[in-house]
């Protein structure tokens, strides 16, 4: 296969207020066109698009085309079962969903500490080595986000493991806090392949502040921003896919255009990336990747993602009337920032481990000081 995943996390929408109001008739244009260039690879996941991601791919895809053109992940959500059973109904559902009789890969999604424990408690791995017996699925693996520790640990323990899925971008590779390259160094040291998400980091490296992307421009005045922090991923050795969630036919034509013919980095390309990551750490607030984890369950009904990327860009790019009208036009259909009653479901599920209900009271004095 080649290199580039297709992640549907982030689909065209027709209202990008409306995360379910998918626009498929793009969607079918992004498809056709990846399925052209002879890549193969779809990754979709329970919630995505608030469930809609799953039938949005059967609909575009899994209908128009033969089970054997094409590749297709689909993920369990570990935080959603109560009991052993449930898994079972979850994953007959995601067979509905997609309108498939089995999945090539399938994932244990979004592993933590506190999730890696409970799934171990009901079960869970046990669940996924009984779908590839079955052969309901062909391969297994987990997504994961936290300390490259405890992957060693699962790996250890769980050699039925076939794969594993890591956040991997040039700004997190030295993170101490999501710890890409350590975790990366760990599924290496078990000959695991990995998969790479995050690989524009919620398209913040496609948006880069302008002195990076006139050093990446001086350097390839052709490419275009995004296609460094592809190839950045792709570069490393034991990678053998990267996800990146395209949101338009302009994002697909240039993700394909890079990894059609790809190139790995050279040792100068590698020294501009590092200098363009000391130019960025400079302006960043928030590390948010817009998964929206965070928004499911919000008793507020805050849009979290949304807020901390106006926010970013304020400070990355100074203030503009245009923040501050979508915020506001944000506001009227969501929980304002200040509408935080401090749960914290959302830390809970945050992969980025954002501090979120400190950062929302600072998006409040930020954008509703003037109200």
């Amino acid at each position: 296969m080649k290199k580039l995943g297709f992640g549907l996390m982030r689909l065209p929408l027709k209202d990008p207020n409306d995360q379910e109001s998918i626009d498929l008739e793009e969607l079918k244009k992004m498809v056709d066109h990846f399925l052209e260039r002879g890549f193969t690879y779809f990754d979709t996941a329970y919630p995505y698009h608030q469930g809609k991601s799953e039938v949005a791919i059967r609909k575009v895809l899994v209908e128009r085309y033969p089970r054997d053109s094409f590749t297709l992940t689909d993920k369990l959500p570990t935080w959603i079962a109560a009991k052993y059973e449930d898994y079972e109904a979850i994953f007959e559902e995601q067979l509905e969903r997609c309108g498939v009789t089995y999945f090539d890969y399938y994932l244990l999604h979004s592993l933590d500490t506190k999730r890696y424990a409970e799934t171990s408690r009901l079960g869970g791995f046990e669940f996924v080595k009984k779908l590839k017996e079955q052969g309901k699925v062909r391969h297994i693996g987990i997504s994961y986000h936290d300390r490259a520790s405890l992957l060693d640990e699962i790996l250890t323990k769980h050699p039925e493991i076939e794969y594993v899925q890591l956040q991997i971008n040039y700004l997190d590779w030295d993170s101490e806090l999501i710890q890409s390259g350590k975790c990366y160094e760990v599924a290496t040291k078990h000959k695991r392949p990995v998969i790479v998400m995050e690989p524009v980091k919620g398209g913040y490296l496609a948006n880069v502040p302008p002195e990076v992307a006139k050093l990446f421009k001086e350097y390839h005045p052709d490419m275009s921003v995004a296609s460094w922090a592809i190839r950045f991923a792709a570069s490393l050795e034991n990678v053998f896919m990267v996800l990146s969630g395209m949101s338009s036919f302009e994002q697909m034509a240039d993700n394909v255009s890079v990894m059609d013919n790809f190139v790995p980095l050279n040792d100068e390309e590698k020294m501009t990336i590092k200098k363009a990551v000391d130019m960025i750490r400079k302006s960043v607030v928030i590390p948010c990747t817009a998964c929206r984890y965070c928004v499911d369950g919000c008793p507020r009904q805050i849009a979290i993602p949304e807020y901390f990327a106006l926010f970013n860009e304020r400070k990355t790019f100074g203030p503009t009337p245009v923040q501050a009208f979508y915020y506001n036009n944000l506001a009227k259909e969501h929980g304002k920032a200040s509408d935080c009653i401090a749960c914290g479901q959302c830390e809970e599920h945050c992969p980025q481990h954002i501090k979120i209900i400190d950062m929302l009271k600072e998006v409040a004095k930020e954008f509703e000081s003037q109200d």
